[in-house]
């Protein structure tokens, strides 16, 4: 899961680098896959070097020539890091300076003074969704990631129960609700009613969520116990720190971000002029990257100064913030990777060829062709447009509120089983110290739930609509 500039512009651009028929290409995609997982849990290679050779598989066993596999597997891993690498290593500053001033402590204090054992993971889902709503998902990831870690060790929760309900809010968002990105191409695409699918996706939202995590994360927690990983989470300020900032400063700065882009989304709804000067300044400040890169600024004063740092010890802190996401930024890079080889393939057009003669409800064709192409390609948004493209006309008709629900079907899904093409995998296996297969039982159950529980949704209000 990738900015949504990348991820267009990969789809856009995506031309196929052979010409094997679908069957070859679906043994090749199985192989591929089978590759990194047997690279990764039989002989323990890291999971940067797996994905890495199973994409240069992937592409030997669907003909393509080396050199075309080579270069869709740097594209792919380029275009990922651009666009997720610098909010991971901005988040990650961030979530340093939370910890080393006191800030994250103050916030994870207050939490658990406020939220008892068994409200803490419904605490958790609805701080990750109000968060989630503007975010895209590896931004939420990088703000909340240090907040949920130090909850879980310091509460004595477990990772998955509190860990859980925060994925599960994020990726709702994601996938469900505008103005996120592949709801809004979706919508575009359908001609559907914007505010009609923002009203439609929350009724779908609101179960899907509560399913897929406070209820999911109990059984979660039972298949998966794992600790937070030491190496991840934030340190507690040392002793000789005389003060901390306040609980409202500190909230105030990890939302900073949050603010910055939903104001940029509500103007773009309301606005809707690219020649509009005031859009133009909120599409620049509401930027992930901008927005992120605002809350670690204002972080240096607010949290750092405010903590009493010297200068000296803003640079350390911020040094000492980069080391340990290097590993994280290969392996979800690489995801990208893996993810741009099956896209230039021609693995996405094979599931569209195959598509045509399915004959069934309108709602549950866009929703399986969503999870046909999520499953090869490991991509949401290339799910999303792709199968808007193809329903595109079977909305010509269709009442307003039946359209929002063929763009909520297929953002449903586009949320169906990650696994190892997706960079989200990855970046949420390496956060939570998890081998390939605790993710699959966790992160890729979860997105299964949200999925088959959004489309059941889904359905249930096209009885009433």
């Amino acid at each position: 899961m990738t900015s949504l500039s990348v991820e267009i512009l990969a789809a856009d651009a995506a031309e196929p680098i052979t010409s094997a028929g679908n069957a070859q290409l679906g043994i090749a995609v199985l192989a591929g896959i089978a590759v990194i997982v047997l690279l990764i849990t039989r002989f323990k290679l890291h999971a940067f070097l797996a994905l890495t050779i199973g994409s240069l598989a992937l592409g030997a066993f669907a003909g393509a020539p080396l050199a075309d596999a080579i270069k869709s597997f740097t594209t792919g891993l380029g275009s990922t890091v651009a666009g997720v690498g610098v909010l991971i290593a901005l988040g990650a500053i961030l979530g340093k300076l939370l910890a080393d001033s006191g800030g994250a402590d103050q916030i994870v204090d207050t939490i658990l003074a406020k939220a008892s054992g068994r409200a803490m993971p419904w605490a958790m889902v609805l701080i990750a969704s109000v968060i989630g709503l503007p975010l895209f998902f590896e931004v939420g990831i990088v703000l909340l990631i240090p907040v949920v870690l130090m909850v879980a060790k310091r509460g004595n929760y477990s990772l998955m129960r509190i860990g859980v309900p925060a994925l599960a809010g994020l990726s709702v968002m994601h996938g469900l609700i505008p103005p996120h990105p592949g709801p809004l191409v979706a919508i575009d695409a359908l001609g559907a009613n914007l505010g009609v699918t923002l009203a439609l996706g929350l009724l779908v939202a609101i179960p899907t969520v509560i399913i897929a995590g406070p209820v999911f994360s109990r059984w979660a927690a039972r298949w998966v116990d794992v600790p937070a990983p030491e190496h991840m989470i934030p340190s507690r300020p040392s002793e000789d720190l005389e003060k901390r900032p306040g609980f409202g400063i500190t909230v105030a700065t990890v939302l900073l971000p949050v603010v910055l882009m939903l104001v940029k989304a509500l103007v773009d709804i309301v606005v809707d002029d690219p020649d509009n000067g005031l859009q133009k300044v909120t599409d620049v400040i509401g930027s992930p990257l901008i927005a992120l890169l605002a809350a670690v600024l204002v972080g240096l004063f607010t949290l750092g100064r405010a903590a009493g740092f010297t200068k000296e010890r803003l640079s350390s802190t911020v040094e000492k913030s980069l080391a340990p996401i290097a590993g994280v930024l290969l392996i979800v890079g690489a995801g990208g990777g893996f993810k741009q080889t099956l896209i230039d393939i021609g693995v996405g057009q094979m599931i569209l060829d195959f598509s045509e003669n399915w004959s069934i409800p309108a709602l549950l064709l866009a929703w399986l062709i969503a999870v046909a192409i999520r499953l090869a390609t490991g991509s949401a948004t290339v799910a999303t447009i792709s199968a808007a493209g193809l329903v595109a006309p079977l909305a010509e008709g269709m009442s307003t509120g039946e359209v929002s629900l063929l763009v909520l079907a297929i953002g449903a899904g586009s949320l169906f089983f990650s696994h190892v093409n997706d960079a989200g995998f990855w970046l949420v296996k390496e956060y939570f110290g998890m081998n390939v297969g605790q993710t699959i039982k966790t992160w890729s159950v979860m997105e299964t739930i949200i999925s088959v529980v959004g489309i059941v949704f889904v359905l249930l209000l096209s009885l009433v609509l």
